[in-house]
């Protein structure tokens, strides 16, 4: 029987084989869900998944597309904004 604070939901159990040839179940934070369009609820294509403290350690320009809105609109919901912003003025 796992220790209280590994009888969650929230870690994932990993099964390892460590040196001594004994197989021992690691446990792990999950993955976040994956980012979604504000606009439709497509998932984002280039905004990678992971935890804060993972995604720190990435290139600033690894972290999010380098457009506007990147990160938050996908790329037909973009293009679909400035065609009415263009077509309104």
């Amino acid at each position: 029987m796992p220790q209280p604070r590994y009888r969650t939901k929230s870690l994932k159990a990993v099964s390892k084989k460590v040196p001594g040839g004994r197989n021992v179940t690691h446990y792990k934070k999950k993955k976040p869900s994956k980012h979604v369009c504000a606009n439709c609820g497509r998932t984002l294509d280039a905004v990678p998944r992971g935890r804060p403290y993972e995604i720190r350690k990435l290139s600033k320009n690894s972290r999010k597309p380098n457009r506007p809105y990147g990160g938050n609109l996908c790329t037909n919901c973009t293009k679909k904004l400035f065609k009415n912003e263009a077509r309104s003025l």
